[in-house]
């Protein structure tokens, strides 16, 4: 998977937003914000290929948690950006 071309991450007001920017990107009217975690996997996944054992493994090397839990939040966000486009296969 990949993040989509056009989306770019971006801070307003002391929040992380995710924008959709450029001509791929001309019908996508929403902003994203992102909490602290989700950032940070974003800012490390955009511009690679990843699947939901490279977001756990950040999740599990920046935070001191369980790998249940890491795999839990990062299904859950993956299936989010799924759902609203941000991502494609």
């Amino acid at each position: 998977m990949r993040i989509k071309k056009g989306f770019v991450l971006r801070e307003l007001v002391g929040q992380k937003i995710v924008t959709g920017e450029g001509l791929e990107q001309i019908d996508f009217n929403k902003l994203v914000s992102l909490n602290s975690s989700a950032a940070y996997l974003w800012e490390h996944l955009v511009s690679r290929d990843f699947d939901l054992e490279t977001m756990v493994d950040l999740l599990l090397e920046r935070y001191d948690i369980e790998r249940s839990v890491a795999l839990k939040d990062a299904r859950a966000l993956l299936d989010n950006w799924k759902s609203i486009g941000l991502i494609e296969d």
